[in-house]
C-alpha cells in the first residue's frame, strides 16, 4: 500500500511541475523583453524594441482559437480609443498559416498592427503555452503582467487595471 501511495504521489508531482513548466525562453514578469525581429502581418516587419518609450499591451492569438475570436472585438475598441495615445497595442498570430490569420483579421475588421510568429521565437519568449495570452508591457519593455483567457479589454474593469498598471489616467 505505501508503495502504491509513493507511486501515486510521484506522479502527482511530476504532473504538477509540468503545469507549472515555462516555455522555452519565458520572460518572466518584472523582467525585460529580448530584441526581435517580428514578421508584419497587417504591415511591414518591426522589431520589437521599435515599441519602446510607450506601454504596450500585447494579445498572442490564433485564428483556430475560439476564445481569441471572441475577445479580439474589444481590443479592437481599445486599441482606437486609447492605442497611440497612452499605450500603443499590438497582436501576434501563432498561426501556421498566414492566409488564415489574414483572413481572420480582414474578418474582424482589426486595424492594430499584427505580426505572424511563425517561428515560435514570440510564442516561447511571451510565455504563450495557453492563448489567448495578453501581456502588459512598461515603457522600458519590462513585462507588468500576464492574463491568459478571454477578456473583455474595453470594459471599465479591463481599462482600470491597464489604467493603473500603465500608470496613465484613462
Amino acid at each position: 500500500m505505501k508503495r502504491i501511495l509513493s507511486l501515486l504521489l510521484l506522479c502527482l508531482a511530476g504532473a504538477a511541475s509540468s503545469a507549472f513548466s515555462k516555455t522555452p525562453g519565458e520572460v518572466e514578469i518584472g523582467s525585460v523583453l529580448r530584441e526581435a525581429q517580428m514578421q508584419g502581418l497587417s504591415g511591414p516587419a518591426k522589431n520589437l524594441s521599435a515599441y519602446r518609450g510607450k506601454p504596450l499591451v500585447i494579445n498572442v492569438w490564433a485564428s483556430w482559437c475560439g476564445p481569441c475570436r471572441a475577445e479580439m472585438g474589444s481590443l479592437e475598441r481599445l486599441a482606437k480609443r486609447y492605442g497611440g495615445k497612452q499605450f500603443n497595442v499590438i497582436g501576434v498570430s501563432t498561426d501556421d498559416y498566414r492566409d488564415r490569420a489574414l483572413a481572420f483579421l480582414q474578418q474582424s475588421k482589426t486595424s492594430f498592427s499584427n505580426y505572424i510568429d511563425s517561428e515560435l521565437m514570440l510564442e516561447n519568449m511571451l510565455g504563450a503555452d495557453r492563448i489567448p495570452l495578453t501581456l502588459l508591457v512598461d515603457a522600458q519593455g519590462r513585462v507588468i503582467a500576464k492574463f491568459y483567457g478571454a477578456k473583455q479589454w474595453d470594459s471599465p474593469e479591463a481599462v482600470d487595471v491597464i489604467g493603473k498598471a500603465f500608470r496613465v489616467k484613462m
